[in-house]
């Protein structure tokens, strides 16, 4: 006589069709199951294997979806959510000190970006997107808005060398940076970093001063750079050194780089990027929105650099669409290299996905489908008519596929979106919050 081996109990069992886990890079798992406990993934079994030896308290079904990891957000400003649109085809500069700075200079503050932080949730959460590296002012009230609304984020701690809402002085934008991370450092959900503007807005001596705290608090340094030829320009007049060369004098060119946009580079700053660890966030259609240059996205994967993908802010892209910035990506990296092969289809998943968690420190949690990390999961169904018949699901992933096909969404095994509705925020009421911000705009625009 035998004795059966009794099920082993899990919070969820999520059947899919295909798993994509991104780590081994460019596999596909048909007809596999995720069980979570814990907000943990603790197997990862072809589905018949899954029933066979677990008892899940919540069963989700998706036989025409692919279930990927969560994807990375690795740049995005979501507080300018709510300027989506305000000041569209304009150069860099203009749009910046012409229309989005005295805007953000008359309604900048807690309530702005409270509803814009939850305005970009729902939108992210919508198209997929599980995490987010966020860069603006109040990182206190961005810390709370995604910790009540369960949505992982690295808040940034901004350095710019002159007042705003958030701090009038060096001291004062300092000891508010350390503040903030004393009180979300052992989060689960949220993490800091250092997110000084951009090299032609923060001196030498507050890089410095950011690269011995950076160290101290084991965070990253998060920041626009080379993102355009007319800041190269201007570093070269002002300081006798390319933007990345002054950084690195001051010891900030390391691991510890978040180095955004990154469309002004030579061969050799690449190569040192590559030597010392930097991370490259692209984000192809602010980029090209604002006619700023090209990421050769190419060359730095084939250099070893790890390449992740951002959005920027809604107000120079117009959306948090990373379902389409990936694409774009993917896209833009042939047309630059003049090579059908740069940024391959499971490559340019991997960037949005397991790059973007390198880059922010977090990729021993999250960024891919892997037992020990947190279920950060997005279901995108496959079956629709767009995206058929289905050959090869990565490649359809990438190149076929809207945000509005994500069907069901996880954050540490916690339904956020389940058959395209969202689980604990009221659309509606987003919604109409968003078009009372309108007009409250519309009275201070230039």
């Amino acid at each position: 006589m035998t004795t059966e081996t009794p099920l082993q109990p899990c919070d969820l069992m999520i059947e899919a069709g295909w798993v994509v886990p991104v780590e081994p890079h460019g596999v596909v798992l048909a007809d596999h199951a995720v069980m979570v406990t814990d907000g943990v993934i603790v197997a990862v079994l072809p589905t018949a294997q899954a029933h066979a030896r677990f008892r899940p308290k919540d069963l989700v079904a998706r036989p025409e979806a692919a279930l990927i990891p969560g994807l990375v957000n690795a740049h995005t400003h979501n507080p300018m959510t709510l300027l989506r649109g305000i000041a569209d085809d304009l150069p860099l500069m203009e749009w910046l000190q012409g229309h989005i700075w005295p805007v953000e200079g008359a309604l900048m503050g807690p309530e702005f970006v409270a509803d814009g932080v939850t305005l970009a949730i729902a939108e992210m959460l919508r198209g997929g997107t599980t995490c987010a590296n966020e860069n603006y002012f109040f990182p206190d009230v961005q810390a709370a808005v995604y910790k009540r609304h369960g949505f992982r984020a690295r808040v940034g701690l901004p350095v710019i060398d002159f007042p705003t809402a958030w701090a009038k002085t060096d001291d004062e934008y300092f000891d508010r940076a350390a503040e903030v991370h004393d009180q979300w450092r052992d989060d689960a959900l949220v993490a800091t970093a250092f997110v000084p503007h951009a090299p032609y807005t923060v001196s030498d001596a507050s890089f410095e001063r950011i690269r011995m705290l950076a160290d101290q608090l084991d965070v990253p340094v998060h920041l626009h750079t080379h993102e355009t030829a007319g800041e190269v320009a201007d570093s070269v007049r002002d300081h006798g050194q390319r933007p990345l060369a002054r950084l690195d004098r001051l010891g900030l060119v390391n691991d510890r780089l978040i180095a955004v946009h990154m469309t002004q580079l030579t061969d050799a700053e690449i190569e040192l990027c590559a030597q010392r660890g930097v991370s490259v966030v692209h984000c192809p259609e602010s980029n090209l929105k604002l006619g700023s240059g090209f990421c050769r996205a190419g060359a730095l994967q084939r250099a070893g650099v790890n390449l992740a993908i951002g959005t920027d802010g809604c107000a120079s892209n117009n959306d948090l669409d990373m379902f389409g910035e990936t694409r774009t990506a993917a896209l833009l990296a042939k047309a630059v290299a003049q090579d059908t092969t740069a940024l391959d289809s499971a490559s340019a998943l991997r960037a949005a996905t397991l790059g973007g968690a390198r880059a922010m420190g977090l990729d021993a949690r999250i960024g891919s489908i892997e037992v020990g990390k947190a279920a950060d999961l997005a279901c995108v169904d496959l079956g629709q008519l767009e995206t058929q018949p289905l050959h090869h699901v990565i490649s359809q992933l990438v190149y076929a596929t809207g945000r509005h096909q994500v069907s069901d969404v996880w954050i540490a095994g916690q339904a956020k979106l389940r058959e395209r509705e969202l689980v604990d925020m009221d659309a509606a009421a987003v919604i109409a919050n968003a078009r009372q911000w309108r007009e409250r705009i519309a009275t201070v625009r230039p």
